[in-house]
């Protein structure tokens, strides 16, 4: 089974998020294989349509299917990371063509890796040819592949997004103010997203203070089913009186209790 990867999951739902109401749909953590082998994410525009908001560097001129890998700053971008990302290619080449014998042309196809932190050991291997700031073409595996780091990217507003992935304290506090949600559950989104930089271990002090700061203003946001959603009942009623509980009951609740509680001999 594939292990949860957090980061990973909340990028995808990241460009979900970006491109709604668009005609561009997005596919995360795709299977490619009877064996499951899993790409991040698979953009795929359906129409020649202008995308009504710029897009983030390095994704600025869409195929119609664009392949992205991404390494959080858990990680960091190898060559093997490259090999995976053309295997995957491969595979979704000939899902997504007509047929094995009439492959739709590479033309169609844009390999993308993202990654939070500038990719020192890969640079080392393969050239790195710089694009623009924070975004390179990959060369040596036969067919290009664009690699944008996030940490990189200038801090403009198309680029916010990104920039909540970049695990730097000034480009994450640039991210968090300029990123324009486009669907309701963006709220949710960046939530769970700096939920999971808190319980980073090795994250500075002053970084974990600017998460948990940011958390309380998400959750004041928040309507409250939002709020309680995926805690425990016990995590739900906690800090409430036994006067507090019963108001926010239902009757029927409160009678189904009391019956439980009389049938176990603790009432009366």
């Amino acid at each position: 089974m594939r292990e949860p990867q957090p980061f990973h999951r909340l990028f995808g739902l990241s460009w979900m998020d970006f491109f709604q109401g668009t005609s561009v749909t997005v596919e995360i953590e795709l299977d490619l294989s009877l064996k499951q082998q899993f790409i991040d994410l698979v953009i795929i525009r359906n129409s020649n349509e202008p995308i009504p908001r710029r897009l983030p560097d390095g994704f600025d001129d869409l195929a119609a299917h664009n392949l992205v890998t991404f390494k959080s700053h858990r990680g960091a971008l190898d060559a093997w990371a490259l090999w995976e990302l053309i295997g995957h290619f491969v595979n979704y080449r000939k899902q997504s063509s007509p047929s094995l014998q009439d492959l739709s042309p590479e033309e169609d196809y844009r390999l993308i890796a993202v990654c939070a932190r500038f990719p020192h050991n890969l640079s080392g291997r393969i050239p790195l040819a710089p694009l623009g700031p924070g975004v390179y073409q990959a060369s040596g595996f036969g067919l290009p592949i664009r690699v944008v780091v996030a940490s990189q990217l200038p801090s403009a507003e198309h680029n916010a997004m990104l920039h909540l992935f970049s695990a730097k304290e000034e480009l994450l506090r640039f991210g968090q103010a300029h990123y324009r949600p486009h669907s309701p559950d963006t709220s949710s989104l960046l939530y769970n997203l700096f939920r999971a930089y808190c319980e980073e271990p090795t994250m500075p002090d002053q970084l974990k203070e600017f998460v948990r700061q940011t958390i309380d203003e998400i959750l004041q946001s928040l309507p409250p089913e939002e709020r309680l959603k995926g805690l425990p009942p016990e995590e739900r009623l906690r800090g409430l009186s036994a006067d507090e509980v019963a108001k926010a009951l239902p009757p029927d609740v409160l009678r189904a209790l009391a019956r439980r509680l009389k049938e176990n001999g603790n009432g009366e």
